[in-house]
């Protein structure tokens, strides 16, 4: 009799090349059912990431890359010219589903650069070059997610207790996740965490995702409301916040799911240290600040109705449901990339990140 299989058992974002297909968990029905998707057309990849199917910075960027390589697979082309036209379309298409996450334009402007590269090489050369590309991607992400967890658990000692908000987990990512990376290492490792996870509402991520992955894994995790995180806090039970994010700005303001900026105001008013576990891939340099970051504005139905067999607001009532807010930097004790923490002033110590990535590159 085979062992009932984890939600962690599962990849989350995969690319099956012989069916042509993006496959992803339908991150919608967590956790009531586990629903693996096939994704064949770029229609239904589109809506995936729309509907948050898929979701979470670095699990949209490979689902990005995964997507405009299988475009690419099905672009009937003589000629390099024919085809990087039909790719450029595919590409603005895809990049039109969701506004605020940069690993959606950053993988799809790193496959736009490959195919750029290799117009020398036939049509058929270049989409087995954006196979790898894409493949690699994926392998890039799940190395990633590990160096930030061991940079994280620098920051904290056997024990602590640790506060996040919605999910940067392993839902979001290719593996390990990003906030709950030293999570899972640390698990991994005896270190005994107590994790507090926000429900985090509208869309309840935390609740779904981050408590479901976390209680499957075995790790201590204790699910509260958004408007709890100030009395936990305030009873000295957290030692650090670590957070994702899907935009960072040049002066290290932060855009993350609604609502982390609160737990950020409130993380400061206590003495907590707030972290910001940010993949290189999510940091934009041509974004001068958090001002300057456009906000997804999402469906009304999504607070008034969304998870309720009745409505719970009053019909016709006016609602602002924007998907991000932006945490100050000011507010933010460092950032955690796989190259090491930025601290302030953020628009120096991103700089030196991204000089230490350009090295390693060279090295290799």
């Amino acid at each position: 009799m085979s062992e009932k299989k984890s939600i962690l058992d599962y990849e989350t974002v995969a690319l099956d090349d012989a069916k042509s297909a993006l496959v992803i968990i339908d991150q919608t029905q967590l956790p009531y059912k586990t629903e693996i998707l096939s994704l064949t057309t770029q229609k239904e990849i589109w809506t995936a990431i729309y509907l948050l199917q898929v979701r979470g910075a670095p699990a949209i960027g490979v689902a990005a890359a995964i997507g405009i390589y299988l475009a690419a697979k099905e672009i009937k082309a003589d000629t390099y010219e024919d085809f990087y036209a039909q790719f450029k379309k595919a590409k603005e298409y895809l990049a039109s589903a969701r506004p605020t996450a940069v690993n959606l334009f950053w993988a799809l402007n790193r496959m736009d650069d490959v195919a750029k590269a290799n117009s020398d090489k036939t049509v058929a050369e270049v989409k087995e070059i954006l196979h790898k590309e894409a493949v690699a991607i994926k392998e890039e992400d799940i190395w990633v997610c590990k160096q930030i967890g061991e940079y994280a658990l620098t920051l904290v000692k056997p024990g602590d207790g640790l506060l996040t908000h919605c999910n940067a987990g392993q839902l979001a990512t290719a593996k390990y996740g990003t906030a709950t990376a030293a999570m899972y290492l640390g698990q991994e490792r005896g270190y005994n965490f107590k994790v507090f996870a926000d429900e985090t509402r509208p869309l309840l991520q935390g609740a779904r995702l981050t408590a479901y992955e976390l209680h499957e894994s075995g790790i201590d995790v204790t699910l509260i409301c958004d408007n709890m995180s100030a009395t936990v806090m305030k009873n000295g039970w957290v030692n650090a916040v670590f957070v994702g994010c899907d935009r960072v700005a040049a002066n290290g303001d932060t855009a993350n799911k609604i609502g982390t900026s609160v737990v950020a105001t409130v993380a400061k008013r206590y003495n907590v240290p707030v972290y910001i576990c940010a993949p290189t891939s999510t940091i934009d340099l041509n974004t001068k600040t958090g001002a300057d970051i456009h906000i997804e504005l999402r469906p009304a139905e999504e607070v008034t109705e969304m998870w309720y067999s009745n409505r719970m607001a009053p019909a016709g009532v006016k609602v602002f449901n924007p998907c991000f807010d932006v945490t100050d930097n000011d507010l933010i004790a460092g950032i955690i990339t796989e190259y090491g923490i930025a601290r302030a002033p953020y628009s120096e110590s991103l700089k030196e990140i991204f000089a230490k990535k350009e090295a390693a590159k060279a090295a290799r």
